[in-house]
């Protein structure tokens, strides 16, 4: 069996690190889907502005070479509890696929060159998208579905702050980088994005995360994130 990529993921994530676990848990989260030129023709993506979401088959493409276990330890469950892996949306899988709904915000076609416009993404940036289909609510949306160890979006009581200096880099950045961007950084840092297995520890430290080619640094206190700097 032969796959090939038919396009290829510019993302705000550029690092593993931040990335939100599962999708349209940061709406804000942006990413550009650029076809590859094989595929890149306003014929093959005709109608697709009808749909107001996607689903996208993609490689995993940064783990792939460290290979898969039959038991995984999904953060959801602290990192502690191993499940198999086909219970799990591991990113250390068989064949290396992942499955992940997006908005499509739009379709843009320039010269050669066709560009989805995507929103609420969780992918990273780089990553080969395999297929593109199309959501369909009247049968992909099981209202009487189980979730199993994660039936609901997980709750947080977490609460982001910014220092005086962070807050001073934001509105320097915001010239260069989307609109609300301090909105979206605080989306992604409510999700706790640090490891499970320090989501029971409050030791002080400093964490980096990287987010288009800006440096994040914030710290974990008591429930409280504060954003130390937001730099080039």
């Amino acid at each position: 069996m032969e796959i090939s990529a038919i396009g290829k993921i510019h993302s705000c994530f550029t690092d593993k690190f931040g990335t939100p676990r599962q999708p349209n848990l940061v709406p804000l989260a942006q990413a550009e889907l650029r076809l590859y030129p094989d595929y890149s023709s306003i014929e093959i993506v005709r109608g697709l502005e009808t749909f107001s979401h996607l689903w996208l088959i993609f490689k995993f493409h940064q783990t792939e070479s460290q290979g898969w276990k039959p038991l995984v330890r999904p953060p959801r469950l602290g990192g502690n509890q191993r499940i198999g892996v086909f219970a799990s949306r591991s990113m250390y899988r068989p064949n290396g696929l992942g499955l992940s709904v997006c908005k499509l915000e739009r379709v843009e076609q320039q010269k050669k060159q066709i560009t989805l416009h995507l929103s609420g993404i969780d992918l990273i940036d780089g990553t080969p998208i395999i297929d593109i289909k199309p959501y369909l609510p009247y049968s992909d949306y099981i209202d009487s579905a189980i979730a199993g160890y994660a039936p609901n979006t997980p709750e947080t009581n977490i609460t982001v702050q910014y220092t005086n200096n962070a807050t001073q880099q934001c509105a320097e950045q915001q010239a260069s980088h989307p609109a609300q961007l301090a909105e979206l950084i605080t989306q992604i840092l409510l999700q706790d994005p640090r490891p499970a297995f320090h989501q029971h520890n409050e030791t002080a430290r400093i964490y980096g995360m990287k987010l288009y080619q800006l440096n994040i640094q914030w710290t974990y206190n008591n429930q409280q994130i504060t954003v130390l700097s937001i730099e080039a």
